[in-house]
């Protein structure tokens, strides 16, 4: 009796060093978090569409276009694109972003595609109102 006790205690032994051996491996494991170069953007819904005001990080300063509702639109740190567009080389000036704005009845719809943290936006916005994004999410302008 006593060496099936005394295996018990070794054997729930061994499977509590082996336990706490990968309990530490993996708290060793580092997460690499990626960081994107910073852009600032402002978002306005307009009668006709969207009118888009760069504040940093962008090659353009002002883009205004008009959009069916869910028909998006990509745009980069160049200004308008398509989504088969290949970009030129990228600059160490800029973001190096990609993304497309839908516009819906309630508001926009945004879907990050390189360059973002965010991988999909979405918030209502009134006529003549201003939202503010950048390469993190929805932001205030300071």
């Amino acid at each position: 009796m006593k060496s099936k006790s005394s295996f018990k205690k070794v054997f729930a032994l061994v499977l509590f060093l082996l336990f706490m051996i990968g309990v530490k491996l993996n708290a060793q494991k580092t997460v690499e978090i990626p960081s994107y170069k910073k852009f600032k953007i402002s978002i306005e819904k307009t009668e006709n569409g969207l009118k888009m005001k760069s504040l940093e990080g962008t090659a353009w300063i002002d883009l205004s276009f008009s959009l069916k509702n869910d028909k998006p639109q990509a745009i980069d740190e160049f200004g308008m694109t398509s989504l088969k567009d290949t970009k030129p080389k990228e600059s160490q000036d800029l973001a190096n972003f990609k993304f497309t704005i839908s516009k819906t009845d309630e508001g926009v719809t945004l879907k990050g595609l390189e360059g973002t943290a965010w991988k999909e936006l979405s918030f209502s916005i009134l006529d003549n109102e201003k939202k503010i994004i950048d390469q993190n999410g929805m932001t205030k302008l300071n």
